[in-house]
């Protein structure tokens, strides 16, 4: 494997050149050898480049051991204080998480194994322009939308309809208090914009697959847990709704009751789709530190049948983002 810039030389790299300096090569190695297509195939939807000041290396590295063979990076929006950041808490993805040019300039570099998304601030004076220019570039995805903002805000309003304009799906981080306030009267959104594909993710779109989870302040909740939740009617209900199985939030969904996990991976097996969103550098379950090596080995063992398993590593995610 050739020589992979850390992330200090790769901001340095950045901010000589800028996006636009596509001609530069950026000598990072592949995931995988030519070998990998004969590696069963996992689309990890949901991982960052820098995060937590991780370098490429460890990154790369992580996504190997995992076995995933392609994996798209989530970007952070700029930095910037304003509202929707906490007046600056929030920037980086509140973990460090690198920006739309250097996810951009990383997959462009490795196509075989990578693909990238966009996000912004949304309160940002230029979020809808900075969104559009990397739609343009190739985008797969908006998001993840990590942002304390109401979720039919009408900023939020540009984002969806630029999701719609170019076909994305838009992958959005809620957290009650904190990120994306709203999930109650989210359908609102789901129906007024029916043609775009919304991905739900973290700690309050997992806690509420229980119908009794009455306290939204409790974000990781344990127990039994009673079908009939928020989120499991969202996902019945709305055909463009979705679910991101990352972090802790959704391993914490899937092993809390592992007989309602088995029930709702079949019921939702066309609707969910395997992410990671894991920080550390080794990628395997005996490392006890990487939620997207155990996600992994819960989906496998909580999935009914093969067929169930293909989908939510796999197939879901390649014919929700047209890799």
């Amino acid at each position: 494997m050739r020589k992979i810039y850390h992330s200090s030389s790769r901001r340095s790299f950045l901010a000589r050149t800028g996006v636009l300096a596509i001609g530069s090569a950026l000598p990072i190695g592949l995931v995988a050898d030519d070998t990998a297509g004969k590696k069963e195939r996992i689309i990890d939807i949901h991982q960052h480049i820098h995060y937590h000041a991780r370098t490429d290396e460890q990154m790369v590295t992580h996504q190997e051991a995992m076995g995933v063979t392609m994996t798209v990076l989530l970007p952070s929006g700029r930095p910037a204080n304003t509202a929707s950041t906490h007046q600056g808490v929030s920037n980086g993805l509140q973990a460090q998480a690198g920006g739309n040019a250097e996810c951009y300039l990383f997959s462009k570099e490795h196509k075989k194994h990578f693909r990238f998304g966009v996000c912004a601030v949304p309160d940002a004076t230029d979020a809808a322009y900075e969104i559009e220019k990397y739609l343009k570039l190739g985008a797969v995805i908006i998001g993840e939308l990590k942002f304390g903002v109401e979720c039919d805000a009408p900023e939020m309003h540009k984002i969806y309809q630029l999701a719609q304009e170019y076909d994305v799906p838009v992958l959005m981080h809620w957290q009650h208090g904190m990120y994306n306030y709203g999930f109650d009267r989210f359908y609102k959104i789901l129906e007024q914009y029916s043609r775009v594909n919304f991905i739900g993710h973290a700690q309050t779109w997992w806690a509420n697959i229980d119908k009794n989870h009455a306290d939204q302040s409790v974000l990781y909740p344990k127990g039994t847990v009673t079908a009939g939740g928020i989120t499991d009617r969202y996902l019945s209900d709305y055909p463009n709704m979705y679910g991101d199985l990352s972090a802790g939030s959704g391993l914490n969904a899937l092993t809390r009751d592992e007989a309602h996990a088995r029930t709702f991976l079949e019921k939702h097996q066309d609707k969910l789709l395997y992410g990671s969103d894991c920080a550390d550098a080794f990628g395997t379950v005996a490392s006890g530190k990487c939620s997207g090596a155990d996600d992994i080995q819960a989906v496998r063992a909580l999935s009914g049948n093969r067929q169930i398993e293909r989908k939510l590593l796999y197939e879901n995610a390649k014919k929700l983002l047209k890799l």
